[in-house]
Formats: C-alpha cells, structure tokens, sequence
C-alpha cells in the first residue's frame, strides 16, 4: 500500500542527515516499520521514524575536539610567547638600593 504524500516528505526530510548507504537502509526499514503500524497521519509516522532514524544516525567526528588531550596542555600565546609591556618600576628595587650609603 502506498504511503500518503506527507509521509513521504517526511521520510525524506528524517533521511537528509544520513550517510547514502545507512539512508537506503533507513527508508527501507521506514517503509516496513509503517506497514506494520496502522498510521493516522504524519505526527504518529514521526513518532514511529524519529526512533528508527537515531538507530541509523551516525554522527560525524568533530576535528576541531579530537586527540587535543586535556585543556592545559593545549598550546597557548600566553605561555608561549614574551610578556608584552614595561617592566614594573618596583622590579630591580633591591638591587638599586643595595649599595645606597646613609647619609
């Protein structure tokens, strides 16, 4: 039996994410899941894909978090480089008022 127009969108919409091999599979697997299930209409075919999409879902690895290690040992510009800026006027105080004579 032909699915309405709707549900078909719908399947279409729900695979869009998919890799082509696990979509082909998805929309099969669609298919078979609602000729089992008597469906009313689009929100109760949605509840019945939605479940079955996340079993075919696979997300793709993000580069921009992989094998970074832990936070602090990511390089930084703030420990990597020179301190910008003057020295602070109290460093070297020791020294200029070692050999000070009283007077």
């Amino acid at each position: 039996m032909p699915l309405p127009d709707e549900i078909d969108e719908l399947i279409l919409q729900l695979g869009a994410s998919l890799a082509p091999p696990q979509y082909d599979a998805f929309v099969t697997a669609a298919h078979a899941a609602l000729a089992d299930v008597p469906c009313l209409g689009p929100g109760s075919a949605f509840r019945v894909l939605a479940v079955l999409q996340k079993r075919f879902f696979i997300p793709p690895p993000d580069v921009r978090y992989a094998n970074l290690g832990a936070r602090h040992y990511r390089p930084s510009k703030l420990r990597g480089l020179a301190a910008v800026g003057r020295d602070d006027p109290r460093v070297g105080g020791r020294d200029r008022h070692r050999l000070k004579v009283a007077g």
